[in-house]
């Protein structure tokens, strides 16, 4: 989502900030923008690509040591060059126009923005966007009085919701300060000169910053910052500083490397064909099964508990859905899954002996954060995060995790990242079943051999490319899609709709195939056409039963079946063939043809695969 990069320094930082938008823009964004203290206030906006904003910033000769910029998702506003940030406050009668005196960006919502719009237009504060964080722009100048600090910690108790701040004013140059609640902040400590600690930095994410340093604080739910040249504070709400063992400084090696495409075409392809590599690296060091892979106390931690309740969002809700069949199947252990921005806004029965599973790839998802501290805040404290970012809130939170290795994901569809939390909590479902008793040496030794194979099943799926590009040509005339699978390869079909719908923007559901009789069959003709993941299990008979049903309407059916199903292509009937079977394991292998029939069909769509409209890649408001 939006992206945050600011800096103090004592040689020009536009290019650093530029370049740190840059590597923000697979969180997705629609406008940018660049200000800089020169004197006075400077900015650049746009609402094309940050490659476009680094051309305006040239032509207009834009530099300084001084600055901040933001790549900007729209909530409050539609996405036009008068919303985009940065926001300059004029204070009261200034006419519209004027340069300003107060530069800032904002991640976040902030819920209470009308009070305070209303507030600052009576003291004479003139509005030019439809953008809550004009609201903070203008309120911090209403207080500031000589010290921008003093400024931003006075307004702080006033702002409602969500936020990360980067600010600067006019009358205070090599300055910028910054808060953040709810949306997640970073310091760099730069070097200048060979000089440790001569120029600080502001980043929504430390990937931002990569090759500039690799010296990073990770600010904490109600810090501030203070940023000038040579030195930095953070401090609580309250302005008393904080020790330095309390935000330590770590060395972050966020690898700019990870983002070049190489010899693909899009990111999602990339990621694609990154899986066998992902998953080996995920399982990598993987000896035999013990509680100590999620961290120390797990063993004591997974004792105590007699259910697990999943908290997630979108791709990361469809993998804990797959998860729920296996802990239930395997660990025989009561399994719950909740879409994280449901949970916390309901009434439920809490259990001290839950273990509160989230799963996010980011580990800023503000939903699956805000749902974690509601079950923890009901006194549910045995957490555990599947993530795949060591380093972010999710991780400091939960008293467990598992860290999955997929490596940065840029495309805005999830793939990687997918099968990777697959591995994880299957990881998870095999120690809670050898801590209840329920898996044996023998079973332990046959899981861990499946799972090192991996890999190179994966390869043997990912070479199935042809057959699915020909099944994409027909996907790409279409405007509705269908997808069924059974069990545990149900929430499969419910991620290989979303994928379809995510980037080619053909309307797609899916249902457990037994359900199509109770309503989803009234859709089903010529020009709906069926997908339908069948492996080799204990429901393929009744799923061929469904698959009739699918052809006496007309319907067409596009078949992902295991070699040995029987199920034969015909007029009517598309079939591809996985090349093993995988039993318990074979969703991360299903899935793959699944994202390669979305990829394709956006291509032939022509559609912005990596950017999808209206989506981004790190929801991290409400």
């Amino acid at each position: 989502m939006c992206g945050i990069v600011a800096g103090v320094s004592g040689r020009d930082i536009v290019p650093v900030l530029v370049q740190g938008l840059q590597r923000l823009e697979y969180r997705g964004y629609d406008s940018c923008g660049v200000a800089v203290h020169a004197g006075g206030l400077r900015r650049a906006r746009s609402t094309a690509r940050v490659a476009e904003l680094m051309q305006q910033v040239q032509t207009e000769g834009i530099a300084s040591g001084t600055g901040i910029a933001h790549t900007r998702w729209a909530t409050h506003g539609a996405p036009a060059v008068h919303n985009a940030h940065p926001h300059f406050s004029h204070g009261p009668g200034d006419t519209a126009g004027a340069v300003g005196r107060v530069a800032l960006v904002h991640n976040g919502i902030i819920e209470n923005h009308d009070e305070l719009r209303e507030s600052l237009q009576a003291k004479g504060y003139v509005f030019e966007s439809q953008t809550d964080t004009e609201v903070i722009a203008h309120l911090i100048d209403s207080l500031y009085d000589g010290d921008l600090f003093a400024a931003l910690q006075g307004a702080v108790p006033q702002l409602h919701g969500a936020y990360s701040l980067a600010v600067f004013h006019r009358d205070e140059p090599h300055r910028v300060v910054g808060a953040r609640a709810g949306s997640p902040l970073v310091l760099g400590v730069g070097m200048l000169d060979g000089q440790a600690g001569t120029e600080h930095f502001l980043a929504s994410d430390a990937m931002a910053l990569a090759g500039v340093t690799d010296q990073i604080v990770y600010l904490e739910e109600g810090d501030l910052v203070d940023l000038q040249l040579g030195r930095y504070w953070v401090t609580n709400a309250q302005g008393r500083p904080f020790e330095a063992s309390d935000r330590p400084v770590k060395t972050v090696h966020a690898h700019s490397g990870a983002a070049e495409l190489g010899p693909y075409r899009h990111y999602m392809q990339k990621e694609i064909f990154e899986q066998p590599r992902a998953i080996g690296d995920t399982l990598d060091g993987i000896s035999g099964i013990t509680p100590e892979l999620f961290g120390d106390g797990a063993y004591r931690i997974f004792k105590d508990i007699d259910n697990v309740l999943i908290l997630a969002c979108g791709t990361s809700y469809y993998s804990g859905c797959t998860a729920k069949y296996w802990l239930e199947s395997i660990a025989k252990i009561p399994t719950q899954v909740e879409v994280a921005s449901e949970y916390r806004y309901r009434t439920s029965v809490p259990n001290p002996r839950t273990l509160v599973v989230t799963i996010t790839q980011s580990g800023e998802t503000a939903d699956t954060l805000a749902a974690l501290r509601h079950a923890q805040g009901l006194g549910m404290k045995h957490t555990l995060t599947i993530c795949n970012v060591a380093t972010s809130a999710m991780v400091r939170e939960c008293a467990l995790a598992y860290v999955t290795r997929a490596g940065v994901e840029i495309g805005v569809a999830s793939t990687k990242a997918f099968t990777t939390q697959l591995a994880g909590l299957f990881l998870l479902t095999l120690a809670l079943a050898q801590m209840r008793g329920h898996l044996s040496e023998e079973a332990e030794a046959e899981h861990l051999k499946a799972m090192r194979h991996l890999p190179v099943a994966l390869q043997g799926v990912l070479a199935l490319e042809p057959q699915i590009i020909s099944w994409a040509e027909d996907f790409g005339r279409m405007e509705n899609a269908l997808f069924l699978g059974r069990g545990l390869h149900y929430p499969i079909a419910l991620e290989g709709a979303l994928k379809l719908k995510e980037i080619s923007y053909i309307h797609a559901e899916a249902y457990p195939a037994g359900e199509l009789k109770h309503g989803p069959l009234a859709l089903v003709t010529s020009a709906m056409p069926v997908v339908t993941v069948a492996p080799n299990d204990t429901l393929l008979e009744k799923l061929k039963s469904n698959m009739q049903e699918v052809r006496a309407r007309g319907g067409v059916l596009y078949v992902l079946a295991d070699a040995d199903t029987r199920i034969k292509s015909s007029e009517g009937i598309h079939v591809i063939r996985m090349p093993e079977h995988y039993g318990v394991l074979s969703p991360i292998l299903h899935v793959v043809p699944l994202q390669l029939l979305a990829y394709h069909t956006a291509l032939a769509k022509g559609t912005d695969v990596d950017k999808p409209r209206n989506l981004a890649k790190s929801v991290t408001v409400e």
